[in-house]
C-alpha cells in the first residue's frame, strides 16, 4: 500500500461506529454514498481500458451497497460507458440515486418484472465487466433464492469467459467482512474496491482468494476517526520511516552484530539463507554458528560472514554441549537468530532447550524460527521460560503446534489467534503466509498487504528470519523489525515475481533484491517530503 503512513483495518462494527460519528460531524450517509460510488467508478475506470468502449453491468441490492452501486453506474455512464443496472429488489420510494440513473435512460431491469432471472444471463454474457453491489458488508447470512441463483449464473459465465472482469463493491456479496468466510455462491472477483478502510476479513486466508486485488477507496472519512483501531495494514511509508539510519561515520558495529545458530547435515542451505537475509538488510556483522563439519561448505558460500564452529554429536549435527559455546559468545552480539535448519534430533533438541530455556538461557533480543519453534511446542509453558524480547516467526503448521490446535483453526482466524497468543506468551509473533500477521504483547497488530504464491517455497522463511534479525540488530524495536522485515521480504518477492513470474521463484532470488527495495523506499519517502515542502511553500 503506497502513499499512506497508516492504514487501519476495521471490523464491520468498527466501521459502523465510524460512520455514526461521520453523521455527527457533517458527513451523513448520502454524502458518503456519493463519495463511495464515485470512488468505485474511478477505480473501475482505472482498471478497464477505454471506458467509453466498455459494457458494464451493475448488480444492485437492497441496501447502502446497492446505493453505492447506483452512484457508480451514473458516473460510469457519464464517462461514456454503456451501463446496465440489474435491481434485485425494489429500491426505497423516492431513492434519489435510482432517480438520477433513470433520468439518464440507463437500462434498469428489475427481477420482479422479468420472471425471476429474466434477462440477467443475456446481460452478463454481453458485458465486459460486472460490479457486484448486492450486499457488501451488510449480509452474513447464507445466500439463497434469487441471489444464489444470480451469483451462480455470473460465476458459470465467468468460468467460460475469463475476459469478463468482475468487481466487488466493499466486499464480495456473501463474504463475511470480519472472518473472511465465504458463502459457496460468493463470486471469485478480480478486484475488490473496499470503502474508507480495508475490512479485516479480506486478509484472512479462508476467503481472501475471492477478493482478488484489493484497493482501498478514499470516501472522505477523516483518518483520525479510526485512531482507536489497533489493527493496521503495513504501508511503504510506514516501513520507510522506520528504516535504520545509515550515518556517514559508521563502522560495522554501528549496524549491529547478529549470531545465527542454524544448519545441519540435511538443511545446510537454511543457514546460508538466514545469514544472507541479515546481511542484505544492512547488519554490520553476521556470524554463523553451525556444526563444525559444515564449516568448509558454508565458508565457500558465506564469504562475508564469520563462523563459529560448534562441537558435534555426529557429522552435521550439533552436540548438546555446544550450548556452552553459544552462551560464552552471546555478550558479543546484539541479536540471536536460532532455529533455521537445525533439525529436531535429540541432540539438537537438547542444544536448543539449553540455549533458550535453561537457567543460563539467552537474555539478548532473539528471533526464533523453524526447528526451534517445533521444539518449544513440545515443552509445557515454554513461554514462561523464554526471554520476553523474542520474535517468533511460525508458519501455520508451526503455529498450530505451538498453540495445540489444527492448522485449519489457525487459518480460519489468523489475526485473532496471532493477537491472542502474542498477549498470552508476552512475545512478538509473526504468523507467516499470505497476508502475514504481526502482533505484539501490548495488543497492536499489523497485516502485510501482499500475498505471493512465489514465496511458498523452501527457504523463504529462512530469509525472512534473517531479515528480521538484521533489522533488530540495527536498533529497531521488535514490532518495527518484525513488521518491517515482513514487508521488505514480501516486496522483494513482488519485484522478483514481476521479473520472472512466481513459478520457479526461489528463496535466494530475494537476496540481491532486498537492498534495492530498501533504496527505493528511501527515495520514495524523500520525494514525498520534497512534494510536501513544495506544496506548503505554494500555499
Amino acid at each position: 500500500m503506497r502513499g499512506c503512513s497508516v492504514m487501519k483495518v476495521v471490523t464491520v462494527e468498527e466501521m459502523g461506529q465510524i460512520e455514526e460519528v461521520c453523521a455527527k460531524i457533517g458527513l451523513p450517509s448520502n454524502i458518503l454514498m456519493e463519495n463511495a460510488g464515485k470512488a468505485v467508478a474511478e477505480q473501475v475506470r482505472l482498471r478497464l481500458d477505454a471506458i467509453d468502449r466498455q459494457n458494464i453491468l451493475v448488480l444492485v441490492g437492497p441496501g447502502n451497497n446497492g446505493g453505492d452501486g447506483l452512484v457508480a453506474a451514473r458516473y460510469l455512464h457519464d464517462w461514456g460507458a454503456k451501463v446496465s443496472v440489474y435491481l434485485f429488489t425494489q429500491r426505497p420510494d423516492g431513492d434519489p440515486n435510482l432517480k438520477l440513473v433513470q433520468e439518464r435512460d440507463i437500462a434498469c431491469i428489475e427481477t420482479a418484472q422479468n420472471g425471476g432471472l429474466g434477462q440477467l444471463s443475456e446481460l452478463v454474457s454481453s458485458c465486459s465487466a460486472v460490479i457486484d453491489a448486492i450486499f457488501g458488508t451488510g449480509q452474513n447470512r447464507h445466500l439463497e433464492g434469487i441471489f444464489q441463483q444470480a451469483l451462480g449464473m455470473v460465476s458459470n459465465i465467468q468460468r467460460n469467459r475469463p475476459s469478463l472482469h468482475t468487481f466487488a463493491l466493499d466486499v464480495p456479496s456473501g463474504f463475511n467482512a470480519d472472518t473472511g468466510m465465504a458463502d459457496p455462491a460468493c463470486l471469485y472477483v478480480d478486484d475488490t474496491i473496499t470503502l474508507g478502510f480495508p475490512k479485516l476479513g479480506l486478509f484472512n486466508a479462508s476467503g481472501a482468494e475471492r477478493a482478488g486485488q484489493i484497493t482501498v477507496a478514499d470516501i472522505g472519512i477523516p483518518s483520525y476517526l479510526a485512531e482507536q483501531v489497533t489493527v493496521e495494514l503495513i504501508t511503504d511509508d510506514w516501513v520507510a520511516s522506520n528504516l535504520p539510519e545509515r550515518p556517514f561515520l559508521a563502522n560495522k558495529g554501528t549496524f549491529g552484530r547478529v549470531l545465527v545458530v542454524a544448519g545441519s547435515d540435511r538443511y545446510i542451505g537454511a543457514a546460508y539463507l538466514a545469514c544472507m537475509g541479515a546481511m542484505r538488510v544492512g547488519a554490520g556483522l553476521v556470524t554463523l554458528a553451525t556444526a563444525a563439519s559444515l564449516k568448509p561448505i558454508m565458508a565457500s558460500k558465506l564469504t562475508e560472514t564469520t563462523c563459529l564452529p560448534l562441537t558435534e554429536a555426529r557429522p552435521g549435527i550439533v552436540s548438546p554441549n555446544a550450548a556452552k559455546q553459544i552462551q560464552q559468545e552471546l555478550g558479543n552480539y546484539d541479536v540471536l537468530q536460532i532455529g533455521c535448519g537445525l533439525g529436531q534430533s535429540k541432540e539438537a533438541t537438547a542444544f536448543i532447550k539449553d540455549i533458550l530455556l535453561s537457567s543460563k538461557r539467552a537474555q539478548l533480543p532473539m528471533v526464533v524460527d523453524a526447528d526451534a519453534l517445533n521444539i518449544l511446542a513440545t515443552i509445557p509453558n515454554w513461554w514462561q521460560k523464554l526471554h520476553d524480547d523474542a520474535i517468533l516467526t511460525p508458519h501455520p503448521g508451526e503455529m498450530a503446534r505451538l498453540v495445540g490446535v489444527s492448522i485449519e483453526e489457525v487459518q480460519s482466524d489468523r489475526t485473532g489467534i496471532t493477537r491472542r497468543m502474542a498477549g498470552e506468551w508476552g512475545k512478538t509473533v509473526v504468523l507467516k503466509g499470505a497476508y502475514s500477521v504481526i502482533a505484539t504483547p501490548d495488543g497492536s497488530c499489523h497485516i502485510n498487504p501482499m500475498a505471493n504464491p512465489g514465496l511458498a517455497s523452501a527457504g523463504t522463511g529462512d530469509v525472512l528470519a534473517g531479515v528480521i534479525a538484521g533489522l533488530r540488530a540495527q536498533g529497531l524495536a521488535a514490532e518495527e523489525a518484525a513488521a518491517g522485515g515482513v514487508y521488505l521480504h514480501a516486496e522483494a518477492g513482488e519485484v522478483v515475481r514481476a521479473d520472472i513470474g512466481d513459478a520457479g521463484m526461489i528463496a535466494s532470488d530475494l537476496l540481491p533484491v532486498l537492498p534495492m527495495v530498501i533504496q527505493e523506499l528511501k527515495e520514495d519517502l524523500e520525494s514525498s517530503y520534497v512534494e510536501e515542502e513544495e506544496h506548503a511553500a505554494d500555499n
